[in-house]
Parts: structure tokens; C-alpha cells; sequence
């Protein structure tokens, strides 16, 4: 009972502290190699826009891992899943600050991408912890593709937005390797394309509003 208490409060305060409160990084944002160049401002609406895409994919990740830590019962990759939540916040905190710098905001409708991405959570750590982690796996992927996306269409001169996104696709990788290594299982190829589709439907939203 007390495990359930703890696991819904701690749940609560994670969501809490994901839509509501300034995310605080423990690392530093990624510095560009090279000094950025002025912006139009058709570049800087899309880079905002971009940016705010990226900033929704790190509020669906906190989520994601905030259900499966409550879910599963392993110690062990509870203490995983809530290290990499950790992690997630830089970007989270990352992407705000690029935002904001761009003069953009964030998506009015992160709520109920929080909510979304909490119930996948939750029903992939329903399947059991290996299918938890292929999730996991095929997510970050997904977002390491996404991601390669994003550094064709930034505009050049934003270097400080390609560095921030740079950094958080290493930190993808790893992440997926990290599952792997920790007994991921591979997806079944109708439950990766519907996480294709449901990632082309946030991601068109979410440029937009």
C-alpha cells in the first residue's frame, strides 16, 4: 500500500513539476563550435517552432519514464528508469531556454501530451520489463531519426539551437544502447509504426500550436 502511495505521489509531483515549474539543468546548455549569425524572422518563427517540437518530445519522455519507474518492480531499473528521467530534464530545461531565446513558446497542449506519453508508459510496463524497455529502445530511435530531421531544417545560422540538439541526440543513443544492454526486447512492426504515426501526429501539432 505504501509502495502505491509513493509510486501515485511521486507520479503527481512529476507531472507537476514537468507543465508547471522551471525545468533546472545539471549541465550546462551545449555551446556552439561557432558563433551564430542573425536570424530572419521567417527563420526564427520555424526555428521556434522546431525548438517547441523538440520541447513537447522531452515532456512526453519525463513522462514516459515517470509510468514505467511506478510500474515496474525491479529496484534496479526503477532506479534506471528515474536516472534517465533526471537526464531528460536537461533537455527539457535546454530546449525551454532555446524557446525562450527565440522569442516562441511552448506547445498549449503539453498536457495532454504528458498525459498520452503517462498511459503508453504504463501500458508498456503492463507487458512486463523487457517489453518496457524495447519501448524505450524503439522511442529513442525514433527521436534519434527525428532529431537528424531537425538539423536539416534549422537555419544554419542558429548554431546555438544545433547545439543544444546535437547534444541531446548523443544523449538518445545512449539511452537506447542503455536499454538494450539492460534486456530490451525488439517491438513487433505494427507497434513500431503505430508509434511512427502517433509521433507524426505530436510532432505536426506541435509545430504549430
Amino acid at each position: 500500500m505504501n509502495r502505491t502511495l509513493d509510486s501515485v505521489l511521486g507520479a503527481a509531483d512529476a507531472a507537476l513539476r514537468t507543465l508547471f515549474a522551471k525545468p533546472h539543468a545539471t549541465r550546462a546548455l551545449p555551446a556552439p563550435g561557432v558563433a551564430g549569425g542573425s536570424l530572419s524572422e521567417a527563420e526564427r518563427r520555424e526555428a521556434g517552432a522546431l525548438m517547441r517540437v523538440n520541447h513537447v518530445g522531452e515532456v512526453c519522455a519525463q513522462a514516459l519514464y515517470t509510468a514505467q519507474a511506478a510500474v515496474t518492480r525491479d529496484p534496479a531499473l526503477r532506479r534506471h528508469f528515474e536516472a534517465a528521467a533526471r537526464e531528460e530534464t536537461d533537455h527539457l530545461a535546454w530546449t525551454r531556454q532555446r524557446i525562450d531565446e527565440l522569442g516562441s513558446h511552448a506547445s498549449v497542449l503539453n498536457p495532454l501530451w504528458y498525459a498520452g506519453a503517462f498511459g503508453l508508459g504504463l501500458v508498456a510496463g503492463r507487458f512486463g520489463d523487457a517489453t518496457s524497455l524495447g519501448f524505450v529502445a524503439e522511442t529513442e530511435r525514433q527521436v534519434e531519426a527525428h532529431l537528424d530531421g531537425h538539423l536539416d531544417r534549422l537555419p544554419a545560422a542558429d548554431t546555438a539551437s544545433r547545439a543544444v540538439v546535437e547534444q541531446m541526440k548523443l544523449d538518445e543513443a545512449r539511452h537506447a544502447a542503455q536499454a538494450w544492454n539492460a534486456g530490451a526486447e525488439e517491438l513487433p512492426a505494427p507497434a513500431k509504426a503505430l508509434m511512427r504515426m502517433a509521433s507524426r501526429v505530436m510532432t505536426t501539432v506541435a509545430h504549430r500550436i
